[in-house]
């Protein structure tokens, strides 16, 4: 069946154009995938560095509760709690990362000064040492948060831009280079049949 396949130069003229197309769409695959591998582990340094970071935060801020609760009880903690109304603005905006939109949050002042955080005089030097400690937790879960996600973000990129360099490298690629090969192996023999029977005409003439 292979043979009745008459194939023509403008299919090989397309098919070197699908080819080089399909290289160059590698390359540029390629370069984005490693700036993003690049870019990820830029951030998976700081996410790391941040949460190392909140932890510590949070064992100082749970240590400066636990002396609150100790000289307040917890009845007043509570309470102090409860008249508190001004709680944090958080907006979810977005930047761009080598293409990929990846979360960027925005927060208004989250530390506070002592006459700012709404319970006025009724509390302690321990209260206010523990809000303050709480209000830099909450600061560097803010941080964690869009950096790790914008890390979700370029993990996901990145898997998906590998599936794409691997699919042209090994499938679309290799396909298209069998295609040529074919071509090329059939116009060769077409032509060789033409000489052949222009031969034969004119040994008969």
């Amino acid at each position: 069946m292979a043979q009745d396949i008459k194939p023509t130069r403008s299919e090989l003229l397309k098919l070197k154009k699908q080819i080089k197309l399909a290289k160059s769409g590698h390359g540029l695959l390629k370069k984005k995938r490693d700036g993003l591998i690049l870019e990820f582990f830029e951030i998976l340094k700081k996410a790391k560095t941040l949460r190392e970071e909140l932890v510590n935060e949070y064992k100082i801020a749970l240590e400066k509760m636990n002396i609150a609760r100790a000289l307040e009880g917890d009845l007043k903690i509570k309470s102090i709690a409860m008249a508190i109304k001004d709680i944090p603005d958080v907006k979810l905006t977005a930047k761009n990362i080598m293409g990929v939109r990846v979360p960027k949050i925005e927060s208004s002042e989250i530390k506070k000064a002592f006459m700012e955080r709404g319970y006025g005089i009724y509390s302690s030097s321990a209260i206010d040492e523990a809000a303050s400690a709480y209000e830099k937790v909450v600061e560097k879960i803010i941080l964690a948060a869009e950096v790790e996600t914008s890390m979700r973000k370029l993990l996901n990129e990145i898997e998906k831009t590998k599936r794409r360099v691997n699919a042209l490298e090994f499938v679309v690629m290799p396909q298209l280079d069998r295609q040529k090969s074919f071509i090329q192996l059939r116009l060769e023999e077409m032509e060789r049949e033409n000489i052949f029977r222009m031969k034969r005409i004119k040994a008969k003439a």
